[in-house]
């Protein structure tokens, strides 16, 4: 499958990695969209270097596979643990974290090693970084200065050799300001950031990722070959997903469970946020870019299907053209980027220059018509 400008997109998935302390929940991301692929690159440069890496991110936008994509290409032989710091529980997240000796608190009945040392000589990913507690965080950046733990218990540090990524879904700048989280700890992980930009904001990712869910559950479920209709294609293309990939993964796999025929449709989709959206106010302001107003105008004429679609609109665009410009051929073909000739030759075609050159408008002199 490739995209619209003939590239097939680069889909990183988590199907059968080894994860760690957490649950892989969206299982794929794809690198399909402008903005994607740039991330992409700037990613493969960050990734053979040392330096932590803090990556930014709405909940469900594929954080954890960056994670992993990084440690991947850094060349680090250990292992990749992945810890949830908003999972942990705050009594026990120094031990999970740094380990314990045996006897060390009520409870620890034997020797533990943390997640630092289980990821020693590979990537420590630790996710939602900004929910860790603040007495953690001075130790963190101990652990982090000096590379080494103590566990709990214990008087004797033990080194670690780690590379650490870090995700938050939250302003972490904000949390500085606001006295929930340090700053000489935002400076240390914050030295190769990557932002990862919700679903919403790079389209050309979703229906590649549509078509990977939709393989992959058609598949985990035994079913017979299956496609999207053109009118789910549409609905998944324009739904805002404030889930991202997370939701787009639930809703093709209950598509799946309901779609009674080879073909799913919108009626299959299950895009239940959208009953909540304010219904677009008479008169007010699309929120929607020019361009992205066009394309959806093109979709639903697409739909409608007809005969000579592209004449049609080619003459759409040359006569909203030249009356914008006022009838002037120069200033049309400056604004369509063509060459006079070119203009005028689409101005014979479609009926406003005779073939003498003489100007077919009626009531207007279309200057510039003549040489």
């Amino acid at each position: 499958m490739t995209d619209a400008s003939g590239h097939r997109p680069t889909l990183l998935s988590l199907e059968g990695s080894n994860a760690q302390a957490v649950t892989i929940r969206a299982k794929a991301l794809v690198f399909a969209d402008p903005v994607s692929r740039g991330l992409l690159r700037y990613l493969e440069r960050v990734a053979p270097s040392e330096a932590p890496v803090l990556i930014i991110g709405e909940t469900g936008t594929g954080k954890e596979l960056l994670a992993r994509h990084i440690h991947q290409l850094s060349g680090r032989n250990g292992p990749f643990v992945a810890v949830n710091c908003g999972a942990i529980s705050e009594n026990l997240a120094e031990s999970e974290l740094f380990g314990h000796e045996s006897g060390a608190f009520t409870g620890a009945t034997g020797r533990r090693e943390g997640w630092f040392e289980a990821a020693n000589g590979g990537t420590l990913f630790l996710d939602e970084i900004g929910d860790l507690p603040l007495s953690l965080q001075v130790k963190l950046l101990r652990v982090l200065q000096e590379r080494e733990v103590v566990r709990i218990g214990s008087r004797k540090p033990i080194p670690v050799d780690i590379r650490l990524v870090a995700a938050t879904n939250i302003d972490l700048g904000e949390a500085v300001r606001a006295g929930r989280f340090r700053l000489d700890l935002y400076y240390r992980l914050n030295i190769a950031q990557l932002t990862l930009p919700p679903l919403r904001e790079r389209r050309g990712d979703i229906l590649p990722l549509a078509q990977h869910f939709l393989n992959h559950y058609r598949e985990r479920l035994g079913l017979p070959p299956q496609v999207f209709g053109h009118a789910a294609l549409r609905a998944l293309e324009s739904y805002s997903w404030p889930g991202n990939i997370r939701e787009l993964e639930n809703v093709v796999h209950f598509a799946l469970l309901v779609a009674s025929d080879h073909e799913i449709g919108p009626e299959h989709l299950k895009l239940t946020s959208e009953a909540a959206r304010p219904l677009p106010v008479a008169g007010a302001r699309s929120t929607a870019t020019p361009r992205e107003r066009v394309q959806d105008a093109l979709q639903e004429l697409f739909d409608e299907g007809g005969d000579n679609l592209f004449d049609e609109y080619e003459k759409l665009i040359v006569d909203e053209a030249f009356r914008y410009s006022n009838y002037n051929q120069v200033r049309a073909a400056a604004l369509l980027g063509l060459s006079r000739n070119v203009l005028r030759t689409l101005l014979r075609k479609h009926g406003y220059l005779s073939e003498r050159g003489r100007s077919n408008v009626g009531g207007v002199r279309a200057t510039g018509a003549l040489s």
